[in-house]
Order: C-alpha cells, then sequence, then structure tokens
C-alpha cells in the first residue's frame, strides 16, 4: 500500500495516526514506520495471520513481473503509488535488470517523492522522475511522464497494492485513461486484495478503523481485473502472487494478494 491516491490525509502526517505507506513497511518488516503504524499493523494481523505473509509476497511477484518485462524488451514504467524507496521497487528492480530503463514513479505524498529521488537516483544510461500526484490526474501525469518517457513507445504500468486506495469502483476507469493513452504492446501489472480471502475483511475493518486513509476490499476477483478490461491477461491469469510464474514450485491455495500482467494488443 502506499498513500490514498485520491486526496491527502492530514492525520497521517500524526504520529498517531498509521500512514499506508508505513502500515505496509511495518507489516513486511522494515525500518520507516511509527508505533502507530506498528500497532495497526500486529491488530490486523492479529485479525487474519496470514497478512504479513501475502504482503511479503507481493515484492518477489513485483520482481518476477519486472524481469519478464524488461526480456520482453520493455524499457519504460510508470509507477503509481510508488511508495516507500525499498530495495524492492520498480526503479530499482528496473534498471539493475536493464541500466538504460526509463523509469516515472508517482505518489500523491510530496515529501515521501522527495526522499524517493534523494535516495533512488537514476542510472546514467537510463532516467527517472519522481511525480507528486493525485494518480486520478491522468493527463496531468501522462504530461509530465512525457517529459521522460516516449509514449509512441511500450510502456509497463506498475500498480502494485494501491488501487484499493482509490473510491469504491473508480479504479477501472481512472487503470483505463492510463492504458488507453499507452502504445499498444504496453503492459499493466497489478496486485491487491479481495474480500474472498478468509479473514481480509477483518483485517481491512482493523486498519480503516485506525483513521488512516481508507482501504476497499475488491468485492470479487472479477472486479479485481477489471482495470485490465480491453487488454489480454497473460497466464497464469488473476492468481495468488506467489502462484505467478513462481521460480520454485509452489502448493496450497496462496496467499491473500492477488494479481496479474496483462498487454495492451
Amino acid at each position: 500500500m502506499s498513500d490514498r491516491p485520491d486526496r491527502q490525509h492530514s492525520a497521517d502526517e500524526s504520529a498517531e495516526v498509521p500512514a499506508s505507506h508505513r502500515f505496509w513497511d511495518a507489516l513486511t518488516g522494515g525500518t520507516d514506520h511509527r508505533p502507530a503504524d506498528l500497532l495497526a499493523a500486529a491488530e490486523a494481523e492479529r485479525r487474519f495471520p496470514e497478512l504479513a505473509a501475502g504482503a511479503r509476497a507481493t515484492r518477489p511477484f513485483q520482481a518476477r513481473v519486472i524481469r519478464h518485462l524488461v526480456a520482453a524488451g520493455v524499457r519504460q514504467f510508470i509507477d503509481l503509488g510508488t511508495g516507500l524507496p525499498s530495495a524492492g521497487n520498480t526503479h530499482r528492480l528496473a534498471q539493475d535488470l536493464a541500466p538504460d530503463a526509463r523509469i516515472v514513479s508517482v505518489d500523491i505524498d510530496p515529501e515521501l517523492i522527495r526522499h524517493a529521488s534523494a535516495l533512488v537516483p537514476s542510472t546514467p544510461e537510463g532516467a527517472a522522475d519522481y511525480i507528486a500526484a493525485d494518480i486520478q490526474d491522468v493527463d496531468a501525469v501522462l504530461d509530465r511522464a512525457a517529459d521522460t518517457l516516449d509514449l509512441s513507445r511500450p510502456v509497463a504500468l506498475v500498480a502494485m497494492s494501491m488501487l484499493g486506495h482509490l473510491p469504491v469502483g473508480r479504479a477501472p476507469a481512472v487503470i483505463q485513461r492510463y492504458t488507453a493513452a499507452l502504445a499498444t504492446g504496453s503492459y499493466l501489472t497489478l496486485c491487491d486484495s479481495w474480500a474472498g480471502t478468509p479473514g481480509m475483511t477483518e483485517a481491512a475493518d482493523a486498519y480503516n478503523a485506525t483513521g488512516a486513509m481508507p482501504y476497499h476490499l475488491f468485492a470479487s476477483l472479477a472486479e479485481l481485473a477489471a482495470p485490465a478490461a480491453g487488454l489480454t491477461i497473460l497466464d497464469p491469469g488473476v492468481v495468488p502472487v506467489d502462484h505467478w510464474r513462481p521460480d520454485t514450485a509452489v502448493s496450497g491455495p496462496g496467499v491473500g494478494q492477488y494479481g496479474l500482467l496483462a498487454v495492451k494488443p
């Protein structure tokens, strides 16, 4: 999760109220969080003990997706709701694999964007830009992205664990405005949570009760995949993130985060 893309929430500046990106950091064992975030993560995990495992599984999923995209020749990325700069973020993953990759990272939190831009500069061969913006301001984001990316060529749009912060029902319209503007051969990858995972609703309720920016679970896997309408969802489809082209065999039902990779035909 990263901060809700549709608006700021002044309480997030208080140490007494969790912020989404810090909550996620606490849940995944990071160090960039405050006591309120740690308490919120502990309570959510008490409601759904597998929550942290699902959160941690999103990073390897993201790494496998970026590896696939780079192998397919993609060198341009837009990372929506980029969150805290970590070793496994889109920018670092892409430029580690392809130093000439060009990445635009977007988040509504200006302080977070300043922090990320200072900590994760571009490689000399590539390029990077950090945009403090509401991801729903699609035209503004794409206008700025065009300073770094060639939008006439394929771009990978990345939305990891953040579409649930949009108002209910808004994710498909927002994401489809991006994909409509991108070139043929562009990709969309996303992952998020849905209410059908036992315990996930209780965990989301615990998080939302803290006064943090709300997170809305997708009601079904079809709703979670709706932002990819008009695209071709690649195998293995919409699956738990640990079941998406794993490096080693996995068994069992999978974690509570579901993801996909789709291409624009």
